[in-house]
């Protein structure tokens, strides 16, 4: 992996000292031939997933990920507080800062509080230019602040995709949480997760990223519908069906 030279964004570390922490944690994990196959490798289809957040969303995804089969890795400020997940999902995750992720992934995770992305946009929209991002954040006034309200009202798919620019934005796994990763089979059928973007190929590969974690995709049409399963609507965190969604969204 061949990484730019150095990054500096807000008085972050360089980009630099992020492939150093990799380095440190690649050479005290077994290489991957000695890891059992997920079914995304034995597929051919094995991806480059950066996430940056691991806190209760983004740490069970980016395993489950690692455990299909992706190389995963997970960005924090203090990515030395990671090694557990390092270890757990060895050894298809590394760590490293904010810039390492955007770098490496061909899918980029935002799994941040929403108030985080119009810096990360400013800070590391190039690195993530022309590349899949997957939103999964849900704004709340408490926490962000009264530009919630305006998100809100347009609709957060398209309110955060305007912080990223040049990006094939996608709004997808903001309606469940930690708990469906776990149990992803609620009534005897699978929990779905509503998909929407306007890049029709960006949509496919995320809904396969939601089959590798055990989750029905329901690809619901353009971003602007995301406000349609945005918190608080019908659908939000009630553990829904595929079916059950396209019901509600009325989607044929």
């Amino acid at each position: 992996m061949t990484l730019p030279p150095k990054v500096l964004a807000n008085g972050r570390m360089a980009l630099t000292t992020a492939v150093c922490v990799l380095a440190l944690v690649l050479s005290a994990v077994p290489v991957a031939g000695q890891a059992q196959a997920g079914q995304a490798e034995r597929e051919g289809r094995a991806m480059r997933i950066g996430i940056i957040g691991a806190g209760a969303m983004g740490a069970p995804l980016g395993l489950k990920w690692a455990e299909a089969g992706h190389q995963v890795v997970f960005s924090s400020r203090n990515p030395e507080e990671l090694m557990e997940l390092v270890r757990q999902g060895a050894p298809r995750i590394s760590v490293g800062y904010a810039d390492a992720a955007a770098h490496f992934g061909d899918v980029i995770l935002l799994a941040v509080p929403p108030v985080a992305i119009p810096q990360l946009g400013e800070d590391f929209g190039e690195l993530m230019r022309g590349k899949i991002v997957i939103d999964i954040s849900n704004p709340r006034v408490d926490r962000d602040g009264e530009i919630t309200n305006e998100w809100m009202a347009m609709g957060t798919g398209e309110a955060m995709a305007q912080y990223l620019p040049g990006t094939r934005f996608v709004k997808a796994f903001n309606t469940v949480n930690p708990r469906n990763f776990a149990n992803p089979i609620r009534d005897g059928v699978r929990v779905g997760v509503p998909i929407a973007s306007d890049d029709a190929e960006a949509s496919a590969i995320t809904a396969v990223l939601v089959r590798d974690i055990g989750l029905e995709p329901v690809i619901v049409g353009p971003l602007a519908r995301a406000k349609e399963f945005d918190r608080g609507s019908p659908i939000w965190e009630t553990g829904a069906s595929a079916q059950d969604i396209r019901e509600t969204l009325n989607i044929r």
